[in-house]
């Protein structure tokens, strides 16, 4: 009876422990790889930077302001106009997106080939919290063309929405200008993303392997694992190498 509860235990006693992870030992395999880490990093912070440069289209954004105007006739602002003109904004918003104001969009300019869809993707309207102004920017690989379509769309909102909204027209705070510089990609991003993609890709490779590796590699691996101690080791190192390579041992036993 004693003879078969012994054999019961003893693979609990012997697989149990394998699912411990050593963070110590984790840290000196990543540290033991430094540099081909920085490598990968590199690797990858070239890759970004090649492909941000050769493969990426440069935008450029140009902004517009409206002020969103709610008074009534006598010009006297009292808290019933400031309710409504924040109601006012959020429609504004939507109303800028419609289907017929682009259309006159790009027949004013002759966008020829662009449909509403695509001049939609380029706006993005915003509006800061607690204003009634609203910012109207729209990006293009064209600096010229990006202040062109914020300038006309500013230009048409104010006369058609305001008929559709039976409501007075909007101010114009600032027209939009032609950028100068490149709105994205952002070079500093990419390349720190890339060598940060690069470094984690080379971590999680690493520890991959360490994890799925089965062998033995110091007696204290076989007494973690099977939970018994080997009576002897027999160290072996390629010729020529000894001393400058850790060394690797093989699972010895003598029962």
């Amino acid at each position: 009876m004693e003879h078969h509860e012994a054999l019961n235990e003893a693979p609990a006693a012997w697989g149990a422990p394998r699912e411990e992870i050593d963070l110590v030992e984790l840290f000196y395999l990543l540290w033991g790889h430094i540099w081909v880490i920085l490598g990968c990093l590199a690797a990858g912070a070239a890759a970004a930077l090649v492909i941000t440069r050769f493969f990426i289209t440069p935008l450029y954004e140009a902004t517009s302001s409206l002020y969103i105007v709610s008074a009534s006739n006598n010009s006297v602002v009292n808290l019933t106009d400031l309710q409504i003109g924040s109601q006012l904004t959020a429609d504004y918003q939507e109303l800028m997106r419609s289907r017929p104001l682009l259309e006159d969009v790009i027949d004013r300019l002759d966008l020829e080939g662009m449909t509403t869809r695509d001049l939609e993707e380029m706006i993005r309207i915003t509006n800061a919290s607690d204003t009634r102004i609203l910012k109207i920017t729209v990006s293009s690989p064209d600096p010229h063309q990006a202040a062109s379509i914020a300038n006309e769309l500013v230009s048409l909102a104010r006369v058609y929405l305001p008929q559709i909204m039976e409501t007075q027209e909007p101010n114009l705070v600032e027209e939009a200008i032609v950028p100068t510089q490149k709105a994205s990609p952002s070079y500093l991003y990419n390349l720190l993303l890339g060598g940060v993609l690069g470094a984690v890709l080379c971590c999680g490779v690493l520890l991959g392997r360490h994890l799925l590796n089965d062998t033995f590699v110091t007696p204290d691996d076989m007494a973690r694992h099977f939970g018994v101690q080997p009576l002897a080791t027999i160290p072996e190192s390629e010729p020529g190498e000894a001393g400058a390579k850790r060394r690797w041992f093989r699972r010895k036993e003598a029962i």
